[in-house]
């Protein structure tokens, strides 16, 4: 729809509720808890996504970029940890611009949008489950984003014998 025809559609949704709740037709019953599942996974799995390349990303390349310039470079560790946040910060930039490609092999994967109304979705209850899915899965996420340094221990020993 055109802006011009979703504008015209919400103003009469918005009259219809108007005259439902005038007569008092209109009762919003809370979510299901399956509606609250479908919510919490709806939310849930982005972030898994979200925090699996931020993890990964940031060891990954925070490990080299220490390997490689705090080596060369002779920096102290104080030094070294600047960098690193310097390097969190460019990082977090990157993975959250990767974050709408996630959403999108969500949605392809056939991650449907919970079908609630407008009144259920400001409820509490959708709130909790909403952000809980988020925390959850940002925690599964970067657990499972860890998985780079199963491959830095070779290196690292390398390093201390020199």
């Amino acid at each position: 729809l055109h802006s011009t025809e979703r504008s015209c559609l919400l103003r009469e949704l918005h009259r219809f509720e108007s005259i439902a709740i005038a007569q008092e037709k209109l009762e919003v019953a809370p979510p299901s808890p399956g509606q609250l599942r479908h919510v919490f996974f709806h939310n849930a799995l982005p972030f898994v996504g979200f925090g699996f390349l931020d993890n990964a990303i940031m060891i990954a390349a925070g490990t080299q970029i220490e390997l490689s310039i705090g080596v060369v470079l002779g920096i102290s560790t104080m030094a070294g940890k600047y960098c690193e946040i310097q390097n969190c910060l460019f990082l977090l930039f990157c993975s959250s611009s990767l974050a709408g490609y996630v959403e999108a092999l969500a949605s392809r994967l056939g991650l449907s949008i919970p079908d609630l109304t407008p009144k259920q979705a400001d409820m509490w209850q959708t709130r909790l489950s909403a952000h809980l899915g988020k925390a959850i899965g940002v925690t599964i996420g970067c657990i499972l984003g860890m998985f780079p340094l199963l491959f830095f221990g070779e290196e690292e020993e390398k390093l201390e014998e020199k």
